[in-house]
């Protein structure tokens, strides 16, 4: 258990629309998709180079979500943090 008090009114579940992106790399679970050999890239067979782009497709989904719902601190709150600071 956490020492820290929870507030009242907010769940650590979000909903929120941008979470339809990360719906983007499930689409590299469609086998038919990639099931070929050509074409072929730098050597690489299509069945391999579709799967390792999806890795930096699926990075870069997480990261617009996270960066589109992550919480911004109140203007107010940071300037009560800078000035504690320079008060030491």
């Amino acid at each position: 258990m956490s020492s820290e008090p929870r507030r009242r009114g907010h769940s650590g579940l979000r909903l929120s629309w941008w979470n339809l992106v990360l719906l983007v790399p499930l689409i590299v679970l469609f086998t038919p998709m990639y099931n070929a050999d050509r074409p072929r890239l730098f050597g690489m067979p299509y069945f391999y180079w579709y799967q390792f782009l999806f890795v930096f497709i699926g990075v870069i989904s997480v990261a617009i979500v996270y960066l589109a719902t992550r919480d911004k601190k109140p203007k107010k709150q940071n300037k009560q943090e800078n000035s504690g600071e320079d008060g030491k």
